[in-house]
């Protein structure tokens, strides 16, 4: 406009010369670098504004032709028309600039205040990188935590980052905000540092969340534990403290086999007191992650027959053979592991049901081991669930604190295996173990 306009506006202007004063000349003039000022800015104004003066010196201002001017009130005209072309320029260049300003900052405060309203969850913190990744047509966005002397990935949005960010703000302590993408106008910086106060007030918030849901758990647990243990602790005690009770009786002369019926009792009550006391320990060693594991290669048949030697009769069959490949195990906690399944199986079992004990290698790199029952089996929805510790299906336990199957996973975990229940052909609830092969 001011390059190809204001020649144009002179040639019609020459035409009317003869009509115009000079003064009517320049505020046409005026108009032209006001018009550039509003779409070009301040430096187009200022060319237009030096152009316009010299056309009009030029064409209008005799002597016509030349750049010099006769009549002192034709200098000032020319004079104070730069003044105020260059000040309405400057004018309208600011007025423009708050402007958008304005509109930017309203934009980024709605932008901020719609990320505060946002309920906290655990995908808020992904949300805010994906905000930023859009306002700012990033590749990834990510928050970076500092670990030690590292710093470790919190949370990203987009492909992985290939370690040359293009932008980067400080979020808070041991926090960075990083992205990859174009580079940022300096006035975009600003936006991007409230982006990471947020970002890092979302992280502070989900881990606030996680310790919370930590607190539940852990007290949750502690109820169980303090309802289970209550009772099955005063149940053995009970046991224990009436058949004491009963053999010191001095005016009572109890028989032989009413003694050998007492001293049992005892020694029953006193090994389920010992059961539970290795459970709870077994269980507060497993939580800490203080559980010493010795992977060794092991025959699966050895262990099978170690873990049930004490079970009589019909109650068990056995068909592990001896030639499957040693697994790369820790003896002691499969027998536990093995006990505690098996123990699971009995109680839910029909009276004289035979828990069925299977051992193959058919998955390469595998040793399996399948513990079946016959009983009304678990609901598909409720096999992660009876895993949990203090847990007890349905209250139909005879005993126990509802640790062995909680048990059994953690140590079989602990080991490299994991335990998969399935239903049991005809009914019923199968085990599997599947256990790392010994190289």
């Amino acid at each position: 406009m001011a390059a190809l306009g204001l020649p144009i506006v002179t040639v019609v202007l020459v035409g009317l010369r003869s009509q115009l004063a000079l003064e009517s000349v320049l505020l046409l003039y005026l108009l032209a670098v006001v018009l550039v000022a509003v779409i070009g800015g301040i430096l187009p104004a200022v060319v237009a504004a030096v152009l316009s003066v010299l056309l009009a010196n030029y064409f209008f201002t005799p002597p016509f032709h030349t750049l010099f001017v006769e009549q002192r009130d034709s200098v000032v005209a020319l004079v104070v028309f730069v003044l105020v072309a260059l000040t309405v320029s400057i004018t309208v260049d600011l007025a423009a600039r708050r402007r958008v300003a304005a509109v930017r900052s309203g934009m980024e405060a709605q932008m901020l205040s719609d990320l505060a309203a946002r309920p906290v969850t655990e995908r808020s913190l992904e949300g805010v990188l994906e905000q930023v990744r859009e306002t700012f047509a990033m590749t990834s966005v990510a928050l970076l935590v500092r670990r030690g002397e590292h710093d470790q990935i919190g949370a990203i949005v987009g492909p992985p980052l290939q370690g040359h960010p293009t932008i980067t703000a400080a979020a808070g302590p041991g926090l960075r905000l990083v992205a990859e993408g174009p580079e940022l106008f300096a006035e975009d910086r600003g936006l991007l540092n409230r982006f990471a106060i947020a970002a890092a007030r979302a992280w502070d918030t989900q881990q606030l969340a996680g310790e919370a849901r930590g607190l539940a758990e852990v007290d949750r647990l502690r109820t169980a534990l303090l309802a289970a243990v209550g009772h099955d602790l005063r149940t053995p005690l009970a046991g224990i403290k009436a058949a004491v009770s009963t053999l010191r009786q001095k005016d009572i002369t109890w028989s032989e086999a009413e003694q050998a019926e007492l001293y049992e009792t005892i020694e029953d009550s006193a090994d389920r007191l010992d059961d539970l006391i290795s459970n709870l320990l077994a269980m507060s060693r497993l939580q800490a992650g203080a559980l010493s594991v010795d992977l060794v290669p092991t025959a699966l048949d050895e262990v099978v027959a170690r873990a049930l030697i004490h079970v009589h009769g019909g109650a068990v069959q056995i068909d592990v053979p001896d030639d499957l490949p040693l697994a790369l195990i820790d003896a002691g906690l499969l027998e536990r592991v093995i006990a505690n399944l098996f123990d699971n199986a009995r109680r839910y079992s029909p009276p004289g049901a035979a828990i069925q004990v299977h051992g193959s290698a058919e998955t390469p790199g595998w040793v399996v081991l399948r513990i079946a029952d016959s009983g009304p089996g678990v609901a598909a929805e409720a096999r992660d669930r009876m895993f949990a510790p203090f847990q007890r299906l349905d209250d139909r336990s005879a005993g126990g604190v509802g640790l062995g199957l909680a048990l059994a996973r953690g140590f079989t975990e602990a080991m490299g295996g994991r335990i998969t229940p399935s239903e049991t052909p005809g009914g019923g609830l199968t085990m599997t173990l599947s256990l790392p092969a010994a190289p």
